[in-house]
């Protein structure tokens, strides 16, 4: 990618300007253009892949700009349609990018079935006997996955947990690049008459977890407290004002649902770019955050406990983060698959590391906005041109000026 992440000015261009800019940077190749011009899905391949249809919805394709993760520069595509989303994520990757990018590291791709078994008498019992047969069933449930076996993944491990009259089996299995909930719940279905004969009861659900705690992505970034300067505040008091914000969140469960979904924002926007299930992804990151019994949030900052007055933020989060770079979607969508190429990413642990990165930073843009002018003052002016375009078009429909 010649020229990095870094695109200054980018945002004053046309859409056509964007579009030669990144043709002459060989990000974009004219039948790339074909495609973003399409939304990458028809009505007749739509028909295929979910029931019912009568159309395409279209939502924004955009390009979030200035991610570098671990030294490596990232184009990153982002489709949603809130107003300031991918402007807030940029600055701030702009930001974090000075302090030397983002550091982030990630679990291998492993997804959990759970298979529930009902009408157990002794609890303790079972659990010794489906521990004892561990053997066993790890091989029933590589039988059922031959094809991910021969990519070199497959079942792990095995974990029973008890719960009031059931007992509950897990089921470890490395999907490798895929999102792996059909896999997961192929082990459920293959494995479930066995457990219930082993434990002593009868077969209850079988299906994966969205809680995928062992497929976690954790993220770090440090931004020098200058960076974060406004016209009116200087960088350690909006340093701090941040670092306020963060405990707010971990104090509160209130504060903490809308931290989150201020991560969420860069977050799904990422997931639902590149084909992948974002409701499975917010079901887990939701989930985790209140793994304890309390909600929290997903990401904290701090000053730098060695950098005096004038210390760096730093930054970190860590949450699930079950998606593919193989299958679903991409089999059917070519925006899905253009955005993979835009990112130049083929491995599922790459792929999270720069989602959590996106949500990290636009963590970081909602609470320097909070911090200094308040959320409203960025947002608004997006919002209000939004909001203009539609009374633009309403007006057209109704004869009104500026309908053009």
């Amino acid at each position: 990618m010649d020229g990095g992440s870094r695109v200054p000015g980018f945002y004053r261009l046309s859409v056509a300007e964007r579009r030669r800019e990144l043709i002459a940077r060989e990000v974009l190749s004219e039948d790339d253009v074909r495609i973003l011009d399409g939304g990458g899905l028809d009505a007749e391949t739509a028909d295929r892949v979910v029931e019912n249809v009568i159309g395409i919805y279209g939502l924004a394709f955009g390009l979030g700009l200035n991610f570098r993760v671990n030294d490596r520069d990232f184009l990153v595509p982002m489709v949603v349609e809130e107003p300031s989303v991918i402007a807030a994520a940029s600055n701030a990757a702009r930001m974090v990018r000075t302090g030397g990018g983002f550091v982030a590291d990630a679990d291998d791709a492993v997804m959990t079935a759970q298979i529930e078994v009902l009408d157990v008498g002794d609890h303790d019992a079972a659990r010794a006997r489906l521990e004892e047969a561990t053997a066993e069933l790890l091989s029933l449930a590589q039988a059922a996955l031959p094809r991910l076996v021969d990519r070199g993944g497959g079942a792990r491990a095995l974990e029973v947990r008890t719960l009031p009259g059931r007992v509950i089996l897990h089921v470890h299995i490395d999907c490798r690049d895929a999102m792996g909930a059909n896999m997961a719940n192929t082990v459920a279905e293959a494995l479930a008459d066995r457990a219930a004969h082993l434990a002593g009861g009868r077969r209850g659900l079988r299906i994966l977890t969205n809680l995928c705690d062992r497929r976690c992505v954790r993220v770090s970034a440090r931004v020098p407290a200058a960076e974060l300067a406004t016209d009116d505040m200087d960088g350690p008091a909006v340093r701090d004002g941040i670092v306020d914000a963060s405990r707010f969140a971990e104090d509160d469960p209130y504060r903490a649902a809308t931290h989150n979904k201020g991560i969420m924002n860069g977050v799904d926007a990422v997931v639902i770019a590149t084909g992948n299930d974002w409701r499975g992804v917010e079901a887990g990151a939701h989930a985790f955050a209140a793994i304890d019994g309390r909600y929290r949030p997903l990401a904290t900052w701090r000053a730098d406990p060695d950098g005096g007055a004038d210390a760096d933020l730093v930054g970190r989060l860590e949450m699930p983060m079950a998606i593919g770079t193989v299958g679903g979607t991409l089999h059917a969508h070519e925006g899905a698959r253009l955005a993979q190429r835009l990112l130049g990413v083929t491995d599922a642990k790459t792929l999270g590391m720069i989602v959590g990165s996106a949500g990290l930073a636009s963590n970081l843009a909602a609470l320097r906005a909070l911090a200094t002018d308040g959320i409203l003052r960025g947002h608004m002016p997006l919002h209000y041109r939004s909001h203009a375009l539609a009374h633009s078009d309403a007006g057209a429909h109704d004869g009104e000026p500026g309908g053009g």
